[in-house]
Formats: structure tokens, sequence, C-alpha cells
């Protein structure tokens, strides 16, 4: 079972690059995160003749996230328990789906903006809102295979960007947002993809100052899973080609292949 994440920043803008990688890597499920259209924007039929079901929470703002499966779309969860609001909005940010037996979520982490924004405090209220949904879910149904996958706007460690002196007072690195990802794993998840990334492992390249090029890059895209999940991973790795070219997303897909059943 192949599954990937992928930041599209634009659906519409990026939908035949979508439907074009699919096709190359075949994957059975992906999570894709900004996809800035709404719901009835979405491009429905061209993912269905990708041979794709879809379950999609878009507003039409900077927003959106949907999960594609052709290997069964059931259980679909809109929304966190008790997720809070920026500007008396709802913002879609999650969405959970049961494909094949293996529960994914597809999240897109507010990005905090900078440390002493209102928005930074949303953040932080918003990983813990993820936090206490995926904590029920797996007291629920401890046995099933569960992944949190998608832009987390965190990156875990120094090493996962390309500078850590470029960062000194700026969001994505601080205590407080690494604090707020060590508490998923403190519930019983772990950060997959480090277990056996090939190559660099940086996952987003900002479009200004040539970043891509310069290979001043951050790990924010990630894999956080159950033991159950976890126990199943025969490789992950980024896909960092597909961040070349005209027309690029900013992120590039992260990939995760499972075996039908553990290896431990």
């Amino acid at each position: 079972m192949r599954i990937a994440t992928w930041n599209v920043n634009s659906i519409t803008a990026r939908l035949d690059r979508v439907t074009g990688w699919c096709q190359v890597h075949a994957p059975d499920v992906v999570a894709l995160q900004e996809l800035k259209c709404t719901d009835d924007a979405f491009p429905t039929m061209p993912i269905a003749a990708a041979g794709y079901q879809v379950a999609t929470l878009g507003t039409g703002r900077w927003n959106g996230v949907a999960v594609m499966s052709r290997v069964g779309l059931d259980a679909i969860t809109y929304g966190l328990t008790q997720q809070p609001q920026y500007d008396g909005v709802d913002e879609p940010r999650a969405i959970g789906a049961t494909c094949d037996g293996v529960r994914i979520w597809s999240v897109y982490v507010p990005n905090g903006r900078e440390v002493d924004h209102d928005h930074f405090a949303y953040k932080l209220h918003w990983l813990a809102a993820l936090r206490d949904t995926i904590a029920a879910e797996l007291a629920s149904n401890p046995d099933r295979p569960l992944a949190v996958i998608g832009d987390f706007n965190v990156a875990p460690t120094d090493d996962d960007v390309w500078d850590i002196a470029k960062f000194d007072g700026a969001t994505h690195v601080t205590a407080a947002e690494r604090s707020a990802l060590a508490q998923l794993r403190d519930i019983g998840l772990v950060d997959v993809a480090p277990r056996a990334l090939k190559g660099a492992p940086y996952t987003f390249w900002d479009y200004r100052a040539a970043a891509f090029g310069r290979g001043w890059g951050m790990r924010i895209d990630l894999v956080y899973a159950n033991a159950p999940f976890a126990a199943r991973v025969t490789d992950c790795w980024i896909d960092r080609e597909e961040r070349k070219g005209k027309g690029a997303s900013d992120h590039a897909p992260v990939v995760v292949d499972l075996n039908s059943t553990s290896t431990e």
C-alpha cells in the first residue's frame, strides 16, 4: 500500500501535476493540503478519471485539505474535535478517512506567522485540538493503523532546517511548537519519515531567493503514525524531483510504502 502527502499550493494550478504524478507513482492514498478552492470547485471529475475517490474540505480561502483514495474511502471526519476558530472562522485544515482499513488524517497546521502574532497562539491551540482528536481515536481503536500526515508547519529538530541560525526568533522551530508536536509522540505516534528517508530530508523550499537551487529547505511535511502503522512501513521517501520545473508546488510529495501485514 502506497500513501503520499502533498501540499499542492492550489489544486487548480497543480491538477495536471497531481494526476500525472499519480499515474507514474501509483499511490493508493494521497493526502492533499492547501487546496485553495471550495468543495464545489474541487476538480472531482479529473481525479475520478485518474481512478480516485476523494473527500474534500475547502472554503476557497488559503487552506483546504483532501484525501484521495483508490482503495476505499470510509468513515470520513471533517475537522477536529473542539477545533479552535481564527477570526471567528472554522478553517478547513483537517480531514480524516479510513482507506482499506488504514486511518488517514490529512492536516494543514496553521503557519503561525510571527511568534507574537495571535495566529501563533491559534497554531498552538490547533495542535492541542489535533492531539485530543487523535488521542480519542487511538483509545477507541488501538489496533487500527493510523497516520496523521501533511504540512505541520513545524520542523521537529534543528537538523530539519537548512541553517538553524537563520531562524532565530522565527516560527516553525520554537520550543513551544516543538513541544506541541512532541505531545503527539506522547500519545503514541512516531515520526516515521526519518527511519528510512533517502537523500536530502527537506520537503519545502520557499519560492523566494532561489531557495530550492540553493538547498535552503525545511522538513515540515511529516508522517506521524501509531505502532500498527509504523510496523508496516517498508520505505519512506521524498520526491524532490517533483519540486523542480515550471509550475511546481513549493512542497514535494512525501511517500510511505506499507506491507500488507506488520514487518515485526
